[in-house]
């Protein structure tokens, strides 16, 4: 990984990670983050930044959106022993079921808890920008349970490989708007919300997908998806009467895993494994590996690691799945990478595609194709740590993917 020009104090930065000082008051995890926007948004980020100051903490928002994800979400999400995975693996694999919450996966405890916040701000309408559609289908859903408007950008090639989630979304009465500029994937949808949030910041709240974006998006995203830690943490001490020696997650934005790891940052006997999309190889251009191979920048209105050419043009990337296909990645990301506190892998399209095939048979569990990049790199630790545990984070399920498995899994087994 290639890290900022300005030296990183690994040690310093590591005991304000610890002792939860992140974001400082300028937005910045470390060298990262901050807030890099049009002089025409900076009034709607601060008044974002007020809402999120003056109501997350509340105790009124805080029963309102627990009430909601218990009554309405399905939390708390169940804990699964994997008990012929741990068979074969050699060591206690725990699945943290994301996929069992409502809509399908774990963007929901975001888009409930954005959408809570937007209508206490007072906004008239929601937009929001989704790769995968698990993000897009959560956003519909909770503003539909909260009588509020929602418009939703997707990538034409997107909403082509999960044409499934563009049905859900319209069903669920949103507005799915095709973008067919740029690269027609995720980082393209996003760049069309921001343009929609700049027409008209007052009255429109933009319900930002994952820990990216500017000050105070990857704040506030992690500490609405850190009910997925905090629960696991407490789940695994009752069932097991010990943490895990590691947890490993998907990384695309980011969402999941900081939310699986925030709670365990402060341990330091649990190791903590991201797994990026290595899609076709090393190449630029052949994966959405952005810690792996990127260098710093900035997108989307926030200083982080990014995939770009020795021009500092951010590239297009490759990944069987839609969700991890983003040249970038949460700023915090980039600071637990720097300072060694999170260890960063790769999965390829072909171990991703293995890891579908292995949870569904052997545990009948079918994954969505980003969560399935886990499971490789689960299987790797799982064999060199024989009798340890390993907690994965199962972030959404894999219905959705289905057109895609027919005819990377399913077909060839048919020839």
């Amino acid at each position: 990984m290639n890290t900022p020009a300005a030296a990183v104090d690994a040690g310093r930065l590591l005991a304000d990670l610890i002792a939860g000082r992140f974001p400082d008051a300028r937005g910045r995890f470390g060298p990262f983050g901050g807030r890099y926007v049009p002089e025409t948004l900076m009034p709607a980020l601060e008044r974002l930044e007020r809402g999120v100051r003056e109501q997350l903490p509340t105790r009124g928002f805080k029963e309102e959106l627990a009430g909601q994800l218990r009554s309405w979400v399905g939390r708390p999400t169940p804990l699964t022993f994997a008990d012929r995975l741990s068979g074969r693996w050699g060591a206690r694999v725990w699945l943290k079921r994301e996929d069992l919450a409502h809509t399908g996966a774990h963007k929901i405890n975001n888009a409930m808890g954005q959408a809570l916040l937007a209508k206490r701000l007072g906004a008239k309408r929601v937009v929001a920008e989704t790769g995968a559609g698990q993000h897009g289908v959560a956003s519909a859903a909770a503003c539909a349970r909260l009588g509020l408007p929602c418009t939703v950008y997707m990538g034409s090639i997107d909403m082509e490989r999960q044409a499934p989630n563009v049905g859900r979304m319209r069903l669920l009465g949103a507005e799915v708007v095709p973008v067919t500029s740029g690269d027609r994937t995720l980082r393209a949808a996003i760049d069309e919300a921001l343009r929609a949030w700049v027409s008209d910041p007052e009255d429109t709240y933009y319900l930002l997908g994952s820990v990216v974006g500017p000050h105070p998006y990857p704040y506030l995203v992690r500490e609405l998806q850190s009910v997925i830690g905090r629960e696991a943490r407490e789940q695994l001490l009752a069932s097991s009467g010990a943490l895990p020696d590691a947890v490993i997650a998907c990384v695309g934005g980011g969402s999941n895993s900081i939310g699986a790891f925030h709670a365990f940052v402060p341990d330091a006997t649990v190791e903590l494994i991201g797994v990026e999309a290595g899609g076709r190889g090393a190449g630029l251009g052949e994966n959405a590996a952005t810690i792996a191979f990127g260098r710093p920048g900035v997108l989307h209105g926030t200083y982080s690691m990014l995939l770009q050419n020795e021009d500092g043009q951010v590239q297009e990337t490759h990944s069987v799945s839609a969700g991890l296909d983003y040249p970038g990645v949460g700023p915090e990301h980039a600071l637990l990478a720097a300072v060694g506190r999170v260890r960063y892998e790769t999965a390829s399209d072909e171990e991703a595609l293995a890891g579908v095939r292995a949870l569904s048979e052997w545990e009948g569990i079918l994954p969505a194709l980003e969560s399935a990049h886990a499971l490789p790199a689960a299987e790797r630790w799982a064999r060199s740590h024989p009798g340890r545990s390993i907690l994965v984070c199962l972030s959404g399920r894999g219905d959705k993917d289905m057109s895609t498995l027919e005819r990377t899994l399913l077909e060839p087994a048919h020839r």
